[in-house]
């Protein structure tokens, strides 16, 4: 951890101090990014770059301010102090708006054994490796014939140290790291392209698949769609496969977010302690896990992280909450808090787990007999109050359990209530994502097409 920026938090405490704070918290956010974009054997674009944000939120008589600095300097400081002093002295109050007691925050923290950060990333941190990252992936996209164009290879990698400090005596902070490359692929038939893609994430190098595999993965899948259709308009089982399954989930976790509850907008508002899903899975949040991105040792607020059973044997047993909402709600924090820049804390999660499902997608296949098997979605009309859902959608059909044909330019609609309510779950999601969600059949959606 950085001892400067630590000493540095320390210091704005101490102004906020001076000039009459009552409660402050110093947050000090800084990223360093590698970022490569390659195209053609060309290389398109190439930046490295470092920021470092401060921002300080003062509370004073239920009156809250966030202000934000990039300027490290003496008086820089001083003006952003008074500055948000001033801020809260003209604001509305607000009861809910506090930060942690000091017998809430977390303690004893061992951010090393959750392995988030790879400590070689400093020597990582040349473009020219992540330049023959990009090339290599797309030029592995485009070995086959078939492959018309491409949207690029990218490849960087990218490392963030969060510090938060409080006048009430929290002082910590951790460090991430982040590797990844994706590639984009073209396939052409008849003058109609089918576009396709293939991204890997990982929290250490090492653990990166290989770019050339990244990219003939992106051309497979272009190629797979080469003479897509539209399917005839109908009723059918839809399986979301496991790579974007987890948009459901999120469909689900934006609906407990508290404060989607508190503004009581949410198609699962009277639902709390109620089966919502098939009574053998699960929702789990574990921040704990090694080397992955949602891992934490303590969240926005200072509190110590914990697993969370969301939904715990199909019941909805939590809201996802921060202090703020946990207090407008009448619960206790979730350890939930998020920081975004120079915003207010708000709830959301890290590693998120559906589990419970022993099938395989093939057994999902068998079950449905005919339908569609989505693998990506574009757009999105959700009605946050009553759960009615439509996206445009593109796979492939199947029949008889077996995959037919890839189909495109159709839309899949429903009701989240109903769609999760029976919902069935493969066994097929990736131990090396935060959101280890399998493939999902739904027994029965509206396919709109021809």
């Amino acid at each position: 951890m950085n001892t400067q920026n630590l000493n540095l938090a320390d210091k704005v405490i101490e102004l906020a101090k001076k000039f009459g704070s009552v409660d402050t918290e110093v947050v000090i956010s800084k990223t360093s990014d590698t970022t490569v974009e390659a195209r053609k054997d060309n290389i398109e674009f190439s930046n490295v770059s470092d920021s470092t944000l401060i921002s300080l939120r003062v509370i004073d008589n239920n009156k809250t301010a966030i202000v934000s600095t990039t300027s490290k300097d003496e008086m820089s400081l001083r003006k952003l102090v008074i500055k948000a002093i001033e801020i809260a002295k003209n604001s509305l109050e607000n009861p809910f708006d506090i930060l942690a007691k000091k017998n809430q925050f977390a303690d004893n923290l061992k951010t090393k054994n959750l392995e988030i950060f790879d400590d070689k990333t400093d020597d990582f941190r040349n473009a020219l490796m992540f330049e023959e990252f990009a090339t290599t992936a797309d030029k592995a996209s485009r070995q086959n014939a078939e492959i018309s164009n491409t949207d690029g290879s990218s490849a960087g990698c990218s490392t963030s140290e969060f510090i938060l400090c409080t006048s009430n005596g929290f002082k910590n902070g951790y460090k991430r790291s982040s590797f990844y490359i994706s590639s984009s692929a073209i396939a052409s038939d008849n003058n109609k392209m089918e576009r396709e893609y293939a991204f890997e994430q990982r929290t250490f190098l090492k653990d990166l698949p290989n770019p050339e595999k990244i990219g003939k993965l992106a051309a497979e899948r272009a190629l797979h769609m080469i003479g897509a259709t539209k399917p005839s308009t109908g009723n059918y089982p839809v399986i979301f496969n496991e790579r974007i399954s987890s948009s459901i989930i999120g469909h689900i976790l934006n609906a407990i977010n508290g404060e989607t509850i508190s503004r009581g907008s949410s198609w699962l508002l009277n639902n709390f302690d109620e089966n919502i899903i098939p009574e053998n899975y699960s929702l789990i949040e574990d921040p704990h896990i090694l080397r992955l991105s949602g891992s934490r040792p303590f969240d926005a607020e200072g509190l110590p992280t914990r697993k969370n059973k969301f939904i715990e044997n199909g019941i909805l047993k939590s809201w996802v909450m921060d202090l703020k909402t946990s207090l407008q709600l009448g619960f206790k924090s979730t350890a939930n808090a998020l920081r975004s820049n120079s915003f207010l804390p708000y709830p959301g999660v890290g590693n998120i787990e559906l589990t419970g499902g022993d099938s395989t997608l093939e057994n999902l296949l068998n079950e449905a007999n005919e339908g569609l098997m989505v693998c990506s979605l574009i757009g999105s009309s959700i009605n946050q109050n009553n759960g009615d859902y439509s996206r445009g959608a593109a796979g492939y059909w199947f029949k008889d359990g077996k995959i037919s044909h890839p189909i495109n330019e159709c839309t899949i609609a429903g009701n989240l209530i109903q769609m999760i309510k029976n919902m069935k779950v493969a066994n097929d999601s990736r131990s090396y994502l935060s959101r280890r969600v399998p493939s999902i059949l739904i027994h029965d959606m509206t396919i709109a097409g021809n």
